[in-house]
């Protein structure tokens, strides 16, 4: 997952709110709910201690809602009276909205929330040219057209010379035609940064694009079993958004036990509990954290300093650094923020559904290690 949006939260010191909204409840009545969820929300927030022009920035922020509502949800994360970053949810917020206020944003439910959506491109193909539509779990939108070479594209069957020169024609034209498409769809996959690419359409069609996607998509390409105009279509694409989550997190899983046994020195590539993520982040040797959302360790708390890598797992240990300052906060939220801040790892969250305890890291934390 790229942090690369997380990077506001960190650039100034806490304390910070953190608000996820519930917007999925579509009535005549919304509007007027909205306002009544910023009252809630701004009056949380005051009671947790938060400043009165962070209450009222937040207050503001989720009443503007009603104004167009977000299919799902949204979050708010502010601070000193300024809400720094509002990023839209792919899900509603288990349990309905709720306001935080504590040293770190909370984003752990954000990476839940709003991480597992994979943007697909889902390009219906045919032999004149193609639609693209962009898809993702906060609707649908068109994402560009190509219109190939019109003529000619429907062979004959006739077995003189002009017939079989008239279907060599037909064949440099769907060659043609597969090309621009094969080249439009990397274009539309390097500026939407699409993570899937589903092809809809004939068999054949499907099979000339796909050959000719550069060798970088190859494993963001699949292909819809249902075609034009079926009702089973969007049933075909939610399941392969779904799969691709599921086999990259299979994929990450796998890297992890494979990393966990130790090499040829005694060393192992992998970590799992508080104390141990803990002491590999302060030292940059975080390559990939596995978070399960709301796993025992990730309720443990841990100190922090104002620095990201000024972290451990006691208090006294944060004294033993020179940290003068110390706070208590959550060990996911802590580990997030050194992530994020040190560029060392890319963030991966393992399946909100329980796992055979085998396959998940000991107590729903764990990381694969980068070696100096």
């Amino acid at each position: 997952m790229d942090l690369a949006f997380l990077h506001p939260l960190y650039e100034h010191p806490g304390p910070w709110a953190s608000v996820y909204v519930d917007t999925s409840r579509h009535t005549e009545d919304t509007a007027h709910e909205l306002y009544l969820t910023a009252q809630a929300m701004a009056r949380e927030l005051a009671r947790r201690g938060a400043d009165e022009a962070t209450c009222r920035a937040v207050g503001a922020a989720v009443e503007e809602l009603r104004h167009s509502p977000d299919p799902h949800g949204r979050a708010f994360f502010a601070r000193a009276g300024t809400v720094v970053l509002d990023p839209r949810l792919a899900r509603p917020p288990q349990g309905g909205s709720r306001a935080e206020w504590g040293p770190l944003p909370r984003v752990g439910p954000l990476l839940d929330l709003a991480g597992e959506d994979p943007v697909a491109i889902v390009a219906y193909v045919d032999r004149k040219g193609a639609d693209f539509e962009l898809r993702s779990a906060l609707g649908r939108r068109e994402a560009g057209t190509v219109a190939g070479r019109q003529w000619p594209v429907h062979p004959t069957s006739g077995p003189d010379w002009s017939e079989r020169h008239f279907q060599l024609k037909v064949e440099n034209t769907w060659e043609h035609n597969a090309a621009e498409i094969a080249d439009a769809l990397s274009v539309c996959q390097e500026e939407t940064r699409a993570d899937l690419l589903i092809l809809v359409g004939e068999q054949r069609e499907r099979h000339e694009v796909r050959g000719r996607l550069p060798r970088r998509l190859h494993d963001r390409v699949v292909e819809a079993t249902h075609g034009f105009g079926s009702r089973l279509l969007d049933e075909d694409v939610e399941q392969l958004r779904a799969e691709h989550v599921r086999d990259r997190i299979d994929g990450e899983l796998d890297r992890f036990r494979a990393a966990r046994a130790p090499d040829g020195e005694g060393r192992s590539g992998a970590v799992e509990g508080v104390p141990a993520l803990v002491e590999a982040a302060r030292e940059h040797r975080l390559e990939e954290l596995l978070i399960r959302p709301e796993a025992a360790d990730a309720h443990r708390a841990v100190w922090i300093g104002e620095d990201p890598d000024e972290l451990a797992a006691r208090r006294t240990e944060l004294k033993a650094l020179g940290e003068r300052h110390a706070w208590s906060t959550r060990a996911d939220d802590a580990l997030i923020r050194s992530a994020v801040t040190t560029d060392a790892a890319a963030l991966s969250l393992t399946p909100v559904t329980p796992l055979l305890e085998d396959d998940a890291p000991a107590g729903g934390l764990g990381a694969i290690l980068r070696w100096r």
